[in-house]
């Protein structure tokens, strides 16, 4: 009820209430589950199995081609006869086999493990599991368990494909620089300002609405945000929260707020400051001597530029002959014009932002881009920059004359990127903009280390927590669907790359999550602990940590409220502490991931992330009332008589029965470490 859930978060010893189904009930609470196993009896118990690419399962997530990767699988002990990894291995493009034996069990005894190694080499596998029972075959991929061989859903083996560790273990802040804090204000647009071709920009008063005021257009309000103020609120990303990852949305000169219609690479806007200045902040984002190490990702606009940009150059602006003003230009060949120079392809629909056209291999699109030493790419990787990953924006997109990409020609693009990229800097990042299964871009591990995660975070968290789309249409999911999304989007991906994707709550193109809660924080609360326990990197879409409101693009992109900038907030104070829980515990960042509760009726959601050192529990209330929750931590291998501390608290458990029992407030959580 209301007045339960808004109530201080104290929490108190509850009963032990199972809140599942009376099979489940039953299995959970048993403490010696292993009578009910027996091997020879053709059957094959699927509670017991399990495995993933963790720590304690796969003993090389990121091997080089003369290293062999030695696989673990669970089952209930005395329960099975046989296990085997079956491999496809594209050297071959055929299946192999490997035995696999009993090597031990768990510290509960329940449980037992089958150990297999698939040899080394520098071609690609995929595997799965045959587990047997006398007669009865079960076979195990990504998704689960199941009694027919799927050869689609299968875990990956890529020789030589490395994520960045930094990723793996960081948190995001994303900044779309002129809404975030205007720290130089000689430097803003002023309203009346010619920014191109007679379109006048309006400058705004801080906090007001990003909406234009007649007749001014809404891509040209701006309001003053630069280089200048990240700087100086570096302290609040770094030390308040505890991000270590900065992305800017696009800083390069261009002549509206939002800067996707690159005027020119290689200059900072000067509304956002200098290239001077972007070295400086860069230096202190990686800096330690003011919060821990960081990163800096850049937003990277390569399938289209602005009209105004040199190589086209619309309306005249610079001295020499660009595409569109002569047909013997030196970059007449940058864009595709179907009747020059009025007809041209173009991204989506605007034409204002011309499509570059790639042409073949070596061409001198991609050489600009990201062949040449002095390409934009390799630039700001390098010194003095010394960035480090960029984030793609709309890549399908990028094509040979013109076209709409996502296909063999595309690919290419991004395989070319990749080399050119980490021949610089072999620890860059380079995430992909995408909002479905982009499998094929990191399946192979020769294009993109990850992709933003609409499909696999966004949208189902979204359904899950505020029923609604990321769109802000009802859309609701409950509990049981939620988990199978989320395991359904994990297997598209190899686990090093899952462990890389970007998972926001909000982003510039989308309405803001704190609207589509309908203003209600404690559904923040709710996103915010998922997000920061979950597989991937956490990325948290500026004010996203408070709750701003925001409609659909662009009052999505509203100023920040700094009086909210501070722990004094209660949903700033709870990120600063659930990122210090993430930073602790390895766990959370690159153990494995097994779902323990996923309760329709109760609304309620609990996963464990464990690895060699810790075993966490991590329990979710998406109702409005508390819960008193009994969590089967003995899935987790934990023992009876261990004890779990609930990290937001400091309560601790006794584990009894091979669980323990927690309240957990309405839409909030517990994460349980041993």
């Amino acid at each position: 009820m209301v007045s339960c859930k808004r109530r201080p978060i104290s929490f108190v010893k509850a009963l032990s209430i199972c809140l599942c189904t009376t099979a489940v009930f039953t299995f959970w609470l048993s403490p010696t589950p292993i009578v009910q196993a027996a091997a020879q009896d053709n059957n094959v118990m699927w509670s017991g199995l399990f495995h993933d690419q963790g720590p304690i399962y796969d003993n090389n997530l990121e091997p080089t081609s003369t290293q062999s990767v030695t696989l673990k699988f669970r089952t209930y002990t005395n329960d099975i006869t046989t296990a085997n990894i079956r491999y496809f291995d594209s050297a071959d493009s055929a299946y192999h086999w490997v035995a696999m034996s009993k090597v031990g069990n768990d510290a509960t005894g329940n449980y037992e493990f089958w150990q297999g190694t698939v040899p080394a080499s520098s071609s690609t596998k995929h595997y799965h599991f045959q587990i047997n029972d006398g007669s009865k075959t079960v076979w195990y991929d990504a998704k689960g368990p199941s009694d027919t061989e799927s050869t689609t859903r299968d875990f990956y083996i890529i020789p030589n494909f490395k994520t960045p560790d930094w990723m793996k273990n960081g948190v995001m802040y994303q900044i779309f620089p002129d809404r975030f804090y205007n720290g130089n204000t000689s430097n803003d647009v002023q309203t009346g300002t010619n920014q191109y071709n007679g379109n006048l920009a309006q400058k705004k008063t801080w906090g007001s609405s990003v909406l234009a005021d007649a007749p001014y257009n809404n891509n040209l309000v701006f309001f003053g945000g630069d280089l200048d103020g990240i700087n100086q609120k570096l302290s609040y990303i770094k030390q308040t929260l505890g991000a270590n990852i900065v992305y800017m949305n696009p800083i390069f000169q261009a002549p509206t707020n939002h800067k996707y219609d690159t005027e020119d690479y290689y200059t900072v806007d000067p509304a956002l400051g200098t290239n001077s200045l972007l070295q400086t902040l860069i230096s202190n984002i990686h800096s330690s001597t003011n919060g821990p190490k960081g990163y800096v990702v850049l937003d990277g606009v390569f399938n289209h530029t602005g009209d105004t940009n040199q190589w086209f150059d619309k309306y005249n602006k610079w001295p020499t002959l660009g595409a569109y003003e002569s047909q013997s230009s030196t970059w007449s060949n940058y864009y595709n014009f179907q009747t020059w120079p009025n007809t041209f392809s173009t991204f989506l629909t605007s034409s204002r932002l011309p499509k570059l056209n790639f042409g073949a291999t070596g061409s001198a699109v991609r050489n600009a881009l990201y062949n040449n030493s002095t390409s934009v790419a390799k630039t700001y990787l390098g010194a003095p920059y010394n960035i480090d990953g960029w984030r793609l924006d709309a890549p399908q997109y990028a094509d040979k004359d013109g076209g709409n990409g996502n296909n063999a020609t595309n690919h290419t693009i991004w395989k070319e990127f990749r080399i050119a990229a980490k021949s610089i800097n072999p620890n860059a990042n380079i995430l992909g903009e995408f909002w479905g299964d982009a499998s094929s871009w990191t399946s192979a591990g020769d294009q993109w280390d990850g992709a933003t995660n609409f499909d696999g975070f966004t949208q189902p968290v979204s359904e899950w927590i505020t029923g609604k789309d990321y769109s802000n249409n009802t859309a609701s999911i409950p509990t049981s669907q939620f988990d199978s999304w989320l395991q359904g989007t994990r297997a598209n991906y190899p686990t090093n790359v899952q462990q890389v994707m970007s998972n926001h709550l909000g982003n510039h193109d989308i309405t803001r999550f704190g609207t589509r809660a309908g203003g209600d924080i404690w559904k923040t609360y709710l996103a915010l602990f998922f997000q920061m326990t979950y597989v991937g990197t956490p990325t948290i879409y500026y004010g996203d940590e408070y709750g701003m409101q925001g409609g659909a693009d662009p009052d999505n992109r509203r100023t920040f409220d700094w009086t909210q900038g501070t722990t004094s907030n209660s949903a700033v104070s709870l990120t600063q502490q659930l990122i210090g829980i993430r930073n602790q515990y390895p766990a959370l960042r690159t153990g494995s991931f097994m779902t323990l509760i996923a309760d329709d009726s109760t609304k309620i959601y609990s996963y464990g992330r464990f690895d060699n050192s810790n075993r966490i529990a991590v329990v979710l209330n998406n109702d409005t009332a508390r819960k008193s929750v009994t969590v089967p931590v003995s899935k987790l291998s934990v023992v009876d008589g261990s004890t779990m501390t609930d990290k937001i608290t400091g309560t601790a458990y006794t584990v009894q029965n091979g669980s323990v029992t927690v309240s957990v407030n309405g839409h909030y959580g517990a994460i349980l470490v041993q």
